[in-house]
């Protein structure tokens, strides 16, 4: 309803309008790396299906909106990011480990932590989203770096920077969690111009640096 609610003000009043969608429409995909083209494996029914179909439905209204009433829209599917300044304890799966290795509490694995995720730095999404608003180019792009690592191997960087001596704590998987995501950027490079500039090796510490100082400092709020 927000989105729809939006497109009709950018319709209004005339604006290029950016809807900020996810790598979660391709849901748990068959396809690796996914492409744009690629129509997703969601199960529309699940537990996950609120906010996979949600952003799913948000890119047909902005589509519509696009063909129908000449609104000029831009389309990103974003896939994981992280950065100084989130929220401590926002339960993304970065977030979680940096906060749990910090407060010396084991990080918790879903199922057997072989399922693989992308991460970007902050600054190379900002700088991607800037270059699709800047462009021509209705998208949807794929906005993320294309590294991939497994929860384990996430776990194991997260160590490397903040604690040696870190701990691992499994939990039953998640419902529809997917197996694999890594973005196929190729369309944003040839169109935009963009690519990500800033590795997990380089970017996370960074991201420590803020958490270690609200959590050692007590701010166990939702960010600054």
């Amino acid at each position: 309803m927000g989105t729809l609610n939006m497109l009709g003000l950018a319709k209004r009043v005339g604006a290029r309008f950016l809807l900020t969608s996810t790598s979660e429409v391709y849901g748990d995909p068959l396809e690796h790396p996914q492409k744009e083209t690629y129509w997703g494996n969601v199960n529309p029914i699940g537990e996950r299906s609120c906010y996979d179909e949600g952003k799913r439905t948000a890119e047909t209204l902005a589509m519509d909106y696009n063909r129908g009433a000449d609104v000029e829209v831009r389309i990103a599917r974003i896939f994981n990011t992280y950065g100084p300044r989130m929220c401590l304890d926002d339960g993304r799966v970065v977030s979680n480990f940096v906060a749990q290795a910090i407060r010396k509490q084991p990080m918790t694995v879903y199922g057997d932590g072989k399922q693989t995720r992308s991460f970007q730095y902050v600054s190379d999404l900002v700088d991607g989203l800037v270059a699709l608003m800047e462009g021509e180019h209705v998208g949807p792009f794929n906005l993320g770096n294309p590294g991939e690592f497994t929860m384990l191997e996430l776990a194991e960087v997260v160590k490397e920077t903040i604690d040696s001596s870190a701990t691992i704590e499994f939990r039953p998987n998640t419902a529809d969690d997917p197996h694999k995501r890594k973005p196929d950027i190729s369309k944003a490079k040839e169109l935009l111009n963009w690519e990500p500039k800033i590795s997990l090796r380089e970017g996370l510490p960074l991201m420590v640096n803020d958490f270690r100082n609200r959590i050692l400092e007590g701010d166990e709020g939702r960010g600054l």
